[in-house]
């Protein structure tokens, strides 16, 4: 393959075009594909970022063919997409689109995907190389994972790759989570192995490593000795859905804290690595996740809260409670809001505690990682000169409104010195002209180029899962405490901060 003299390969400004490639999608006709997966390929596409050798095949039950998949495909990436529709790029795209119909077990199925496989690269030029994307239940991973090790789609060589995007819940518990790893890594080497986590192909994520390492401003006093607490929450305004089947069977805890929580909290806690490559930032996450301390045996009731919403009224609509809602069980104990404070034993952090929380129906949708700093050691001015002033903060928004903001003291103008808290906003909508990239756009991106910077190991998800289950084990059996829709959450909560002369962030 030729390559420019004139470009530096250190210099990534410049747009990265995956080699030709096919995009294999198992249970292509569920809501994750055609409302995340399918726009993301067409932006990508209408980017210009997308090789011109591209094939996406779809993989289901449906008795469908190709124009009817095509169909699909189109209206969903039209209905979903970020960039402006233009029908060229999708006749493009429709020209390289395949189906192929049957169940998992079905090894005529898999036969038929390898060969059309095959057969693309001679009609398309994708020149053997594919990517597979899960997006299944789990229990239904060993059924395909083995079908592909035996019609070898699995095998990479020196002349093509193979690789596999897993969808998130990686297990249940650190148990079931070696086992599916152990499955995913016998029939791929691990370097092929693409851990999904949707969260950690957001801007502001990602923006959290230029904000601490790019200046200078920040990093001396992001310790202990500046820092009172982090807070990062995970809010949705929204109930569980048409998910009860899934939710059930998870939680807050294993849907929201397991995963996307403390890969925030490793990102924010996290040592500056070496050099900025996938393998030295997933370094410095893993020595996080480790570090991270759970309450004590005999502090878990009052820094472990889990609740469950009730009935109550969100945005002026009367919101159903958790048990009346489809497939939830009467007496369904599952949490649908979860907080935990947590501690990092490193010098860094010592002493600092990480107070996590996520939930549903709460009043707003946000996510956002908050550092609260300790107060000034010593005031000169009256008591009642600083009666309004709070604790700085520094404040990182994940969604909406990504961006940050800097809380401090500032005298309110007039003739006495009265202090009061205001507040800096810095907004990617206003300081740049580019709309930011879905997640999944970025991660898919990130799969077909083979950088896996932005996805979770093996080692990690077995850290995090070490951190959950001594949560879970102390939960098990006991009943999750009500909170109406539209509150914070249920007053445990609040006293868990109270305790300690601390308060949540309203976001």
């Amino acid at each position: 393959m030729s390559t420019n003299p004139l470009r530096d390969p250190r210099d990534r400004r410049l747009p990265r075009v995956p080699e030709p490639c096919a995009l294999v999608v198992f249970g292509i006709t569920g809501d994750l594909s055609r409302k995340k997966l399918l726009p993301a390929v067409y932006d990508l596409a209408n980017r210009g970022l997308l090789p011109t050798n591209f094939a996406l095949l779809g993989f289901a039950r449906r008795d469908w063919g190709d124009s009817e998949f095509s169909e699909l495909a189109r209206s969903a990436a039209r209905e979903h997409a970020r960039t402006p529709w233009r029908e060229e790029v999708w006749e493009r795209l429709a020209n390289s689109v395949r189906f192929i119909q049957g169940s998992f077990d079905d090894d005529n199925a898999f036969d038929e995907l390898a060969a059309n496989l095959t057969e693309l690269e001679g009609s398309h030029g994708i020149g053997g190389n594919a990517a597979f994307y899960l997006s299944i239940p789990p229990a239904m991973f060993p059924t395909v994972l083995k079908q592909m090790e035996r019609t070898g789609m699995a095998e990479s060589t020196t002349d093509r790759w193979r690789r596999v995007v897993v969808e998130k819940p990686f297990g249940n518990d650190l148990a079931s989570s070696r086992e599916l790893n152990a499955l995913v890594d016998s029939v791929f080497t691990a370097d092929d192995v693409f851990r999904i986590d949707h969260y950690l192909g957001k801007e502001t994520v990602q923006n959290l490593l230029a904000l601490r390492f790019a200046n200078e401003l920040f990093e001396p006093v992001w310790n202990g000795h500046h820092v009172d607490s982090v807070q990062i929450t995970m809010a949705e305004d929204v109930g569980i859905g048409g998910r009860a089947g899934f939710y059930e069977k998870t939680g807050a805890a294993r849907d929201v804290l397991q995963n996307h929580l403390l890969q925030l909290l490793a990102l924010t806690a996290m040592e500056e690595p070496v050099e900025f490559s996938a393998e030295e930032i997933r370094t410095e996450k893993l020595k996080v996740l480790r570090a991270v301390s759970v309450p004590e045996p005999e502090d878990m009731e009052r820094f472990a809260v889990r609740g469950q919403y009730e009935q109550g009224w969100l945005a002026g609509q009367r919101a159903t409670g958790y048990r009346q809602e489809n497939g939830v069980a009467d007496d369904s104990t599952t949490e649908t809001y979860a907080a935990v404070r947590l501690g990092v034993e490193t010098r860094r952090w010592a002493g600092v505690p990480f107070y996590l929380r996520t939930g549903k129906r709460l009043p707003r949708r946000v996510t956002e990682i908050a550092l609260v700093f300790k107060r000034a050691p010593h005031l000169p001015f009256a008591p009642t000169d600083t009666e309004e002033l709070g604790h700085n903060q520094l404040v990182i928004r994940v969604q909406p409104d990504e961006g940050m903001t800097l809380k401090f003291g500032s005298k309110v103008p007039g003739s006495v010195m009265e202090v009061r808290d205001v507040a800096m906003d810095f907004l990617y909508g206003e300081q740049f002209t580019e709309a930011s990239p879905e997640a999944y756009e970025r991660l898919l991106l990130d799969v077909l180029l083979g950088d896996a910077t932005l996805f979770p190991r093996n080692a990690e998800v077995e850290a995090s899962w070490s951190v959950i289950d001594p949560l879970e084990e102390f939960w098990a059996g006991t009943t999750p405490q009500p909170y109406r829709a539209g509150e914070w959450g249920p007053r445990a909560a609040e006293d868990m901060l109270a305790a300690e002369g601390r308060s949540w962030r309203r976001p």
